[in-house]
């Protein structure tokens, strides 16, 4: 899982990323701060990959925002292409669905 999450991080790092418009709206929906998730993926933990869910590979990471609160952040590289990477959508999870920790999904 590590190899996807990598590459995001490099790709964020040289500022090869943009926000997809279901991003910027979750995003204001949940009042949180692009700039934020930005500067937390080098922090985030992958919890779930997605090789291929129709778009091209994605992967949803545990960070934190600026407060230390944490998020799920789905991000992932369009089909076809190297870069950018794309903040597909992000939110604070629900802990009547996650686990205490945020890491896993309860059943």
């Amino acid at each position: 899982m590590g190899n996807l999450l990598e590459r995001i991080r490099s790709l964020v790092a040289r500022g090869e990323y943009r926000v997809s418009l279901h991003g910027f709206r979750e995003l204001a929906a949940d009042d949180i701060s692009a700039d934020a998730i930005v500067v937390g993926v080098g922090g985030a933990v992958a919890l779930e990959e997605y090789a291929d869910s129709g778009r091209g590979p994605s992967i949803l990471v545990l960070q934190a925002d600026s407060d230390g609160s944490p998020l799920h952040v789905v991000w992932g590289i369009q089909s076809g292409t190297e870069a950018p990477a794309v903040l597909v959508t992000a939110y604070r999870p629900d802990p009547k669905r996650w686990s205490a920790d945020f890491m896993q999904r309860r059943r």
